[in-house]
């Protein structure tokens, strides 16, 4: 009896290692199915995965959406301003703008208005210094004489108008130091504008005489319509006789042509009468002995 039980141990424990190899045989070909798997998706080759494929990252239409592209050109919109504001912001690269032949082909420079000084003489700044400035070609009442305060009030309030531009004809300065100008306040040319107002006479100044004759033309129509200091003063003052050709005149006789000494002159030797005198320049023929700005009253 003992001998026939052995067989059936032995049975039992193979029938265990049996299933115990078959086990493991199941769990390597999970492994190796598992592992076959894993290296198929990590191939270059490999397909992506549907989801991927069909449905993009929800940044991508975000990203691809054009909006910034609207404020572009708002943005570089202002970009035509610039062209049609130069001439304001950027005066010197600019000369002004007035129908006047005369003044064709001068050459400009801004200033800044100090103060008037009188009807025909102004102080501005120019760059960082002060200059006197006298006008060109023109003469007003000096003080104490008449029409002073008016031709001063005039000159004022055409200064007053707009931004100043000054250009030179020939000469700097005169005598004294001053300025020698052209000068255009705004839209006015400021020389011109006083003559025609009959607040100031033409007054020719050898060399500086390109506007001499636009100034004489507007002298003659305020003498004929009686404007400013023309109005009831016929005979205060003559008209400015313009000099010949390489004729010389002194500017202390701002409405005639005498030449300076020598010779000295006196009042039988010339053909005016009751002419302005500018003692600004003196009187070297003492045409006016009693220094009231008129010479050879008699």
């Amino acid at each position: 009896m003992r001998r026939r039980r052995k067989p059936t141990a032995n049975f039992g424990i193979s029938s265990i290692m049996i299933g115990a190899v078959l086990t493991c045989g199941i769990i390597g070909i999970i492994g190796a199915r598992m592992s076959a798997t894993a290296s198929n998706s990590s191939q270059p080759g490999a397909r992506p995965s549907p989801t991927i494929v069909s449905n993009p990252p929800a940044t991508q239409p975000l990203a691809a959406t054009p909006t910034p592209a609207p404020a572009l050109p708002t943005a570089t919109q202002p970009s035509p301003t610039p062209p049609s504001a130069a001439p304001a912001l950027s005066p010197t690269g600019t000369t002004p703008t007035i129908a006047v032949a005369c003044l064709e082909g001068l050459v400009w420079e801004p200033a800044t208005l100090v103060r008037v000084i009188d009807g025909d003489t102004i102080d501005v700044r120019i760059n960082s210094s002060t200059e006197r400035v006298r006008y060109i070609g023109v003469n007003t009442p000096e003080r104490n004489q008449p029409g002073y305060s008016e031709a001063t009030q005039a000159n004022r309030s055409l200064v007053e108008s707009g931004p100043l531009w000054l250009a030179r004809d020939v000469s700097e300065r005169d005598r004294f130091g001053r300025l020698l100008r052209y000068v255009i306040a705004g839209e006015q040319f400021v020389n011109l504008a006083l003559v025609e107002q009959g607040m100031a006479q033409a007054a020719t100044y050898p060399p500086d005489v390109r506007c001499a004759d636009t100034y004489l033309a507007a002298q003659q129509r305020a003498r004929e319509s009686g404007a400013g200091l023309w109005a009831n003063r016929p005979a205060l003052v003559q008209p400015t006789v313009v000099p010949a050709t390489g004729q010389q005149c002194h500017p202390a006789y701002p409405d005639v042509c005498i030449p300076p000494p020598p010779p000295d002159l006196d009042c039988r030797d010339i053909p005016h009468r009751r002419f302005r005198v500018d003692w600004t320049y003196g009187d070297p023929h003492g045409f006016d002995g009693n220094r009231d700005g008129i010479g050879c009253e008699r």
